[in-house]
């Protein structure tokens, strides 16, 4: 991954090199598996995103790090085509996709999790996922019982359902039902997926557990980016982090730099770096 500015800092001049990064780095098409160009997303008078630039590299676990309210979310919408961009560009395996509708994007390998859980409240867990596992075109409930609910059984497993396949979604704990949101993520095969606040809500054992299963879905060779507002569990976790502020990117490191960056420091107040 090549920036035009570089992004190594020495330790006599921190501050002046992280000012200017930002206004100068450039990525092209082969820098990452996901790149980011000058992102920008306003609406109305607020710009929710401001000009980021990053790349994430095939195979890592990036964290994608900042207080409530710095772009997040919005970032991910504009990746997978929720939202379309008011400036900048997104390539995904070198190509520009900026503004592909979300169904065209799961096709293309890239699939994301939601911080609000969307299953159908009338179908039991395994038929969740078996619905994320049919093709697009009209099918009938048959149809889900056989290959494809196998497959969804596996998928459950994966992710620790294995014992609440035949309950409703209603029925399942906070983690459950993240854990439900993964494997309908997992069902569309993808290469990238974006995981949006997988620890909110979640006891600490659950983070322990949660944590587990992204490793082990990273040593399976898919990449992530993992959104979290709590820096804790996640520096922990991941290869490398970006962190954004209003929108900005204000740092870019492995775990250890960041949490020593004093502007990452200040955007937190001290309270979870």
């Amino acid at each position: 991954m090549n920036a035009t500015s570089g992004t190594e800092t020495t330790s006599t001049d921190t501050t002046s090199t992280e000012e200017t990064t930002d206004a100068t780095e450039s990525y092209g098409p082969e820098d990452g598996l996901l790149v980011l160009d000058s992102l920008t997303k306003e609406f109305g008078g607020l710009t929710a995103v401001d000009d980021l630039s990053f790349a994430v590299e095939d195979g890592e676990m990036l964290g994608f790090i900042g207080p409530n309210g710095a772009g997040k979310s919005t970032t991910f919408d504009c990746v997978t085509g929720t939202h379309a961009p008011t400036a900048g560009t997104v390539r995904y395996k070198g190509e520009e996709i900026t503004g592909t509708p979300p169904h065209r994007m799961v096709k293309k390998g890239l699939a994301r999790t939601f911080q609000s859980f969307r299953p159908l409240s009338d179908r039991d867990v395994v038929a969740n996922v078996a619905l994320a596992l049919t093709p697009d075109r009209l099918f009938s409930l048959s149809g889900l019982r056989g290959e494809t609910r196998r497959r969804a059984r596996g998928l459950c497993e994966r992710v620790g359902l294995g014992d609440r396949l035949d309950q409703t979604p209603d029925e399942l704990p906070h983690a459950g039902l993240l854990r439900l949101e993964l494997a309908r993520a997992l069902a569309t095969d993808p290469d990238l997926l974006l995981v949006d606040e997988p620890f909110a809500g979640l006891s600490g054992g659950e983070v322990e557990n949660v944590s587990g299963l992204l490793t082990e879905l990273r040593e399976e060779d898919l990449t992530l980016v993992v959104i979290d507002h709590n820096m804790r569990g996640l520096l922990s976790l991941i290869d490398r982090a970006i962190v954004i502020q209003f929108g900005s990117k204000i740092a870019e490191g492995t775990p250890e730099e960041i949490k020593a960056n004093e502007k990452v420091q200040q955007a937190y107040l001290g309270g979870d770096v």
